[in-house]
C-alpha cells in the first residue's frame, strides 16, 4: 500500500457548512486522469467520492480521510446542434455554461435548479428538479444518452433504449455506480428570454395547496413561498408565482432578451456590492428578525396579488444566485434544508404539522418553499404526485444533536404520510428511513448494480454509506 498523497490534502466542506473535513482531492481534466485517481485510491486503500459544483447541502460529496474526485475541470461543450437543440457536454459544465452557450440560438435548459452553479454531472447524479417539475419532470427525462466510466475502466453508453436499467439507476444514483464522463441532453426551444409571470397571495394551507395545484394545471412554472413563522389560523399563508414561456411573436425584441447580457443578475443593490451583503445581513439572520422579515414579505406580496409582469429566464430561475454566497449570512452556524415530497392527499395535514413541530423544538424555519411534483421512472426517484416543502434551518454545531432529534421525528411523521426525500438536500436520513421511503426493492436493485459495476466498492461517499450502501 502506497503512502497517501499529502500534496492533495484539502479541507472539503458541505455546501450547508454543517460538516466538512480533510480529503485527498483530485481534479482530472480527462478520462485518463480519472483512471489515474482510481489507481491512486486503490494503492492507498481508500474510496473515491465524486464532486461536481459542490452545491449539495449535506454530505453527498464528502469522503473524509479518503479521496474526492472533483470534476469541475471537465467542462467542455463537446457538441452543439442549434437546429435541433441537442447538446453534448462533459460533467463539469455548469448550468450557467450551458444556458449562456445556447440562449442566443433560442434554446434553454428544460430543467434547472435554483442556482446555475450546479454542474451537469451533479445535476444528473441528483436528478435535479425545478419549478416546472409537474410538467417537465426531472432533468433525467431530457437526457438522450450518457457515457458511464466504471471503476474497471469501461465506458458504457446508456440511454432509455440502451442499457436502460442502468440508465434509470445512474441518473439519481449519486455517483455510486460510475462516473458520467459525457451527457447528451435535449434542450427546450424558446422564442424570448422573458417569462410572463403572475403573483398571487393565499391565506392558509388548503387554499395555498389548491391554488398551486390550479396554477400547475395551466402554467409552465409554479412555485410558492410560505411564511414559516405563521402558525394557527395564519399557517400556510403564502405568495405564489406562476410563469409561462412567451410564444413566437410575443416578444417584439427577442434578439435583445435572448442575449446573455440581458439575463445578467445585477451585482449591486442600492449601490452596495452584493458580495458584501451576506456579512451585512448576518445580524438579521435570527428568529426574531426573520419572523419580522417573513411577515413583511407576506404583507408586501399580498399587495401585489394578481400582479402580472415579465421577467428574464435567468433572474426567475436562479434566485439563489441573486446574492453571491448568501449562505454565509448564516455564519457562524450552518444551514440545513429539510425537504419532503408528499402525496397530494396528505400534504395539507403533514406540512403544518412539520412547521409546528419545528417551532416547538426551537427551530423555526427561516425559509419555506413549496412546489408541485409528479412521479418519474427513475430507480431512486424522490418525486411523488403531490408537493414538496423545503424548510431552511439555521443550526449551530452545539445544537446539532437536538436538531437531529427533531429531524428524526419529522421524518417519521413524513414517512407515515407516504413522503420521499431528495438526497441533494439531505443531511439527516438513516438507511432504514431512506429504504422505507423509496422501497426495499429499489435499494436492493441499486446494490445489485453496484456489486456488478463496482465489486471492490471503490466509489463511495458519506451520503452513500449513510443511506444506501451496506456496512
Amino acid at each position: 500500500m502506497k503512502p497517501l498523497p499529502t500534496d492533495r490534502l484539502r479541507r472539503v466542506e458541505a455546501w450547508g457548512m454543517t460538516v466538512g473535513g480533510p480529503c485527498y482531492v483530485f481534479r482530472p481534466s480527462t478520462v485518463e486522469g480519472i483512471l489515474d485517481a482510481f489507481d491512486a485510491a486503490r494503492n492507498a486503500g481508500k474510496t473515491v467520492a465524486i464532486k461536481g459544483g459542490g452545491n449539495s447541502y449535506g454530505d453527498a460529496f464528502l469522503n473524509r480521510e479518503a479521496f474526492v474526485l472533483d470534476l469541475s475541470r471537465m467542462r467542455r461543450i463537446l457538441e452543439w446542434n442549434p437546429a435541433t437543440g441537442v447538446i453534448q457536454v462533459e460533467p463539469g459544465a455548469t448550468i450557467a455554461d450551458v444556458w449562456q452557450y445556447v440562449l442566443e440560438d433560442g434554446w434553454w435548459p428544460p430543467v434547472v435548479s435554483g442556482t446555475a452553479a450546479v454542474t451537469l454531472g451533479g445535476a444528473l447524479a441528483a436528478n435535479i428538479h425545478g419549478k416546472n417539475n409537474y410538467r417537465a419532470g426531472p432533468i433525467g427525462e431530457h437526457v438522450r444518452a450518457v457515457w458511464l466510466l466504471t471503476p474497471g475502466g469501461d465506458v458504457l453508453p446508456l440511454s432509455p433504449s440502451q442499457n436502460s436499467e442502468l440508465f434509470y439507476a445512474v441518473i439519481g444514483g449519486f455517483g455510486g455506480l460510475g462516473v458520467v464522463v459525457a451527457a447528451e441532453i435535449q434542450l427546450k426551444k424558446v422564442y424570448s428570454g422573458l417569462l410572463d409571470v403572475s403573483a398571487f397571495a393565499t391565506g392558509r394551507w388548503v387554499e395555498t395547496l389548491d391554488r398551486l395545484d390550479e396554477l400547475a394545471q395551466s402554467n409552465d412554472y409554479a412555485v410558492g413561498w410560505v411564511d414559516g413563522f405563521a402558525l394557527g389560523a395564519k399557517a400556510g399563508r403564502a405568495i405564489l408565482h406562476s410563469a409561462n414561456y412567451l410564444k413566437e411573436g410575443d416578444d417584439p425584441h427577442p434578439e435583445e432578451s435572448l442575449s446573455v447580457e440581458f439575463q445578467q443578475i445585477p451585482t449591486t443593490v442600492f449601490g452596495i456590492p452584493k458580495t458584501a451583503l451576506p456579512r451585512l445581513l448576518r445580524p438579521w439572520v435570527r428568529p426574531l428578525t426573520m419572523r419580522w422579515i417573513n411577515s413583511l414579505k407576506y404583507r408586501s406580496g399580498k399587495r401585489q396579488d394578481g400582479h402580472r409582469f415579465r421577467q428574464g429566464l435567468a433572474p426567475f430561475n436562479f434566485l439563489l444566485d441573486s446574492i453571491p454566497n448568501w449562505k454565509h449570512a448564516y455564519r457562524p452556524a450552518g444551514l440545513v434544508q429539510y425537504q419532503v415530497f408528499t402525496p397530494k392527499e396528505s400534504s395539507s395535514q403533514l406540512f403544518p404539522s412539520l412547521i409546528a413541530m419545528a417551532h416547538e423544538h426551537g427551530f423555526p424555519p427561516f425559509l419555506a418553499v413549496l412546489k408541485r411534483h409528479r412521479p418519474d421512472p427513475f430507480l431512486l426517484s424522490h418525486a411523488v404526485d403531490g408537493y414538496s416543502l423545503a424548510l431552511d434551518f439555521r443550526v449551530h454545531g452545539k445544537r446539532w444533536e437536538k436538531f437531529l432529534s427533531l429531524a428524526n421525528e419529522m421524518t417519521e411523521l413524513a414517512l407515515a404520510a407516504g413522503s420521499r426525500f431528495y438526497l441533494a438536500k439531505d443531511s439527516v436520513l438513516s438507511s432504514d428511513q431512506y429504504e422505507r421511503a423509496v422501497g426495499a426493492d429499489a435499494v436492493q436493485q441499486y446494490r445489485e448494480l453496484k456489486s456488478r459495476l463496482d465489486p471492490e466498492g471503490l466509489l463511495s461517499s458519506e451520503l452513500l454509506r449513510r443511506v444506501l450502501l451496506k456496512d
